[in-house]
């Protein structure tokens, strides 16, 4: 899906200054071919370092050149005034942090619009559990606010470099690179939200995105189940509380009983 992604930020009303491709660990690397030579994209291969290293990877390259920055996963398709509308909402609001926007639901094997929503934000249940807002319903308009959020969907996010500076990490890295897949989005916009930064959804942002996580958990690889169930253990034990006992049930449950 990468062809379509960098298609609709080639389409942008505001095109990136630059952009850079991290290839973590594809078995196929000849679709990166048209890209390696290309003026304004820097293309990094690397083993499969999982998300949080390798959009370090890419932060790393571009935070000496920019003020602003969008980590975007290469499923996920803005629409043509997405980086325009992300830039001019941080200029106007600088105790703003990220934005993030309605993410639509997109069938990769159709290749179509689903009809449905994919997030609208990221929430966390009374007892716990993250989730993305709307995710799975029809799009009827709903949620057709700006709004401030507990947490935004790292598919689309568009941060503020002196935000992501100001809960940096060590060796230069913005998400913390103990989160091999899952959650790390959440736990970058915990960090963010304690240094006082607001993380604002912005419903006018309209992207389509190709989730690889499916409602139906039996669909999904025990590996993935089990690790996304470790993430959510990690992201408690790095900001503690009594939803812990959400997620170590929810591992358990996961590890000992396949759930």
């Amino acid at each position: 899906m990468l062809g379509r992604c960098l298609t609709a930020l080639k389409q942008q009303t505001m095109p990136p200054a630059a952009t850079v491709i991290v290839d973590s660990g594809s078995e196929n690397r000849e679709y990166l071919q048209p890209y390696v030579d290309q003026a304004g994209f820097t293309v990094l291969q690397q083993e499969n370092i999982g998300f949080s290293q390798a959009n370090n990877l890419g932060w790393q390259v571009v935070q000496q050149q920019v003020d602003f920055v969008l980590f975007l996963n290469p499923d996920a398709f803005p629409a043509p005034d997405s980086l325009e509308l992300a830039l001019a909402f941080l200029k106007k609001n600088q105790h703003t942090g990220c934005v993030g926007g309605k993410l639509l639901g997109f069938d990769s094997k159709s290749k179509q619009p689903t009809g449905l929503l994919d997030s609208t934000g990221v929430f966390r249940k009374w007892f716990g559990r993250w989730y993305d807002r709307d995710h799975g319903q029809l799009d009827c308009g709903q949620h057709s606010q700006r709004e401030e959020v507990p947490a935004l969907c790292g598919a689309f996010l568009f941060c503020r470099k002196t935000a992501l500076e100001s809960v940096a990490l060590a060796e230069e890295a913005v998400f913390d690179p103990d989160f091999f897949l899952y959650k790390e989005d959440i736990e970058l916009c915990l960090r963010l939200k304690k240094k006082g930064w607001q993380l604002v959804y912005l419903s006018e942002i309209l992207v389509h995105h190709c989730r690889g996580w499916q409602m139906d958990r039996q669909q999904i690889s025990y590996t993935l189940r089990l690790t996304a169930a470790h993430s959510e253990l990690l992201l408690y034990r790095k900001h503690p509380s009594p939803y812990m006992l959400w997620a170590l049930a929810k591992y358990f449950l996961v590890r000992g009983l396949r759930i």
